[in-house]
């Protein structure tokens, strides 16, 4: 086997592009995986984060394709003949770029379709006629039922990120999207791990498959620094800038395990001088694509997300990986380290482990199979303290984070940061309880005149001698219709 792009077989146009995009020497998984799948094999295929994936599968199958390339503009000669499945929006899209990148001096066509965006744009594409369509599983079958897209001529599908599908739920989608496509194909699948589930959707749809592993299962990258630091739960933000600061990071992904606990925490962040922003679910896919473009262009310092951001995005030179909350899987642990070290550069990952975490760091043992050391985190007593900088909800109440009584402005509000010299603020400056009126702590009673104007007589006369309270008001007296014998 060649170690080298410049001695694959490849078309001069696919060639052409690979070395414009800087590719020179293969990386395991595509030493080994660009071969078979030129062979016309089913592929099973494994290796870590980072290594390479799409290029492995996307390369060979456009060599493969080239023979059914054309300038025609009928999109009767432009059919779907190989489908990219994958988990999430921004790593289909991250996909689809990279193979409009290896094939932009062919005259394949290629499309992504996701959710989150109109599907009028997508449509109009898939009706011109694309070769090559990328998507994730809900909204494929979306145009499948709108019969926008139309799959019985496919002769390749690549499975993504399987495990990862089969993890937020995808099984009876991947299902009804394969039961439309012609039983002889190529299939090609890759997964972090080969679970039991991976192994029985393998055996329904892969063809005496070529199992590939290229390292070890769930192994985190050589080149990424690791660091497990004990930090109470109050204390992670300023835990947070100690680090920042400490090393001199300019860039990092921020994680945690809500899409709640991550806006607040960039807003959080954002208020303390550091250019954020949040990615998460619950934003839109504008909103989704952009935070990563800012993020890419140097524009934003901190990418604070969810594991929606842990899998497969590659994003070059990015120093170090936050885990603001210890991942709940410990899967999940290898995916968001892998954000960084990419492509054999170094890295650095940072963990804060409150007391409530133990657990988790467990089973994070377990699977790196090794023991992992909890260190202290020493703060500097000449920088700010973050932790008294403001606010933090915790979903019940506001609580100001000071070591005095909590301030009495509104909630939401951060309290006014620390000057750099550490000097605290004056004794006058601070917020005071406001001082309490006699007059709310008084019973109601209700005046003489407002009695009056209603013609209703006060409690108090009619009540007398009664024992009757004087706040309750008596009925109003109106003439009787009939006398009564």
């Amino acid at each position: 086997m060649t170690s080298s792009f410049s001695n694959l077989s490849l078309a001069p146009s696919l060639a052409r592009a690979v070395a414009e995009m800087g590719y020179e020497s293969m990386t395991p998984i595509q030493e080994q995986a660009i071969p078979v799948v030129l062979q016309g094999r089913d592929v099973m295929g494994a290796a870590q984060t980072g290594t390479g994936k799409t290029a492995a599968f996307s390369l060979p199958l456009l060599q493969r394709m080239l023979k059914h390339e054309n300038a025609s503009t009928s999109p009767a000669r432009h059919p779907v003949r190989a489908l990219v499945l994958l988990p999430t929006r921004e790593l289909a899209d991250q996909v689809a770029q990279s193979i409009k990148d290896y094939a932009k001096y062919t005259q394949l066509r290629s499309a992504v379709v996701f959710g989150g965006m109109d599907m009028k744009p997508q449509t109009l594409q898939l009706k011109a006629g694309v070769e090559i369509l990328v998507a994730t599983p809900g909204r494929l079958l979306d145009h499948i039922e709108a019969k926008n897209a139309v799959l019985n001529q496919v002769e390749y599908v690549v499975l993504d990120e399987a495990d990862r599908m089969l993890d937020i739920g995808f099984l009876p989608d991947l299902q009804r999207i394969l039961s439309y496509l012609p039983k002889e194909r190529i299939t090609l699948l890759f997964s972090a791990t080969f679970s039991s589930e991976i192994k029985r959707l393998a055996s329904s749809y892969l063809q005496d498959p070529v199992t590939i592993e290229v390292a070890q299962s769930n192994a985190a990258a050589s080149t990424v620094e690791q660091h497990f630091y004990s930090v109470g739960a109050d204390d992670k933000r300023h835990a947070l800038h100690q680090v920042l600061r400490g090393r001199g990071l300019k860039q990092a992904f921020v994680f945690v395990n809500s899409k709640l606990g991550c806006a607040r925490l960039a807003r959080s962040l954002e208020h303390e001088g550091l250019k954020t922003t949040a990615l998460h679910g619950d934003k839109s896919q504008d909103e989704r694509l952009k935070a990563l473009d800012a993020f890419k262009k140097g524009e934003v310092d901190l990418l604070v997300c969810t594991d929606v951001a842990a899998r497969g995005l590659d994003i070059k030179d990015v120093p170090a990986v936050f885990n603001f909350d210890v991942p709940f899987n410990a899967e999940d642990y290898v995916h968001r380290i892998g954000r960084t070290g990419r492509a054999g550069a170094s890295g650095l990952a940072v963990s804060f482990v409150a007391p409530s975490d133990a657990r988790l760091v467990s089973d994070i043992e377990k699977l790196l199979k090794r023991k992992i050391e909890i260190e202290a985190l020493e703060f500097d007593e000449n920088q700010p303290d973050i932790r008294r900088q403001g606010r933090i909800n915790d979903g019940r109440r506001m609580y100001a984070q000071t070591q005095e009584a909590p301030a009495a402005d509104r909630p939401g509000r951060f309290a006014a940061a620390h000057s750099a010299s550490g000097e605290r603020r004056s004794e006058s400056s601070r917020a005071k309880p406001a001082s309490r009126d006699p007059f709310f702590d008084q019973p109601y009673q209700a005046s003489e005149s407002a009695a009056a104007t209603t013609g209703i007589e006060t409690a108090a006369k009619v009540s007398s001698g009664r024992g009757i309270s004087a706040n309750i008001k008596p009925k109003r007296r109106v003439a009787a219709l009939f006398k009564s014998e």
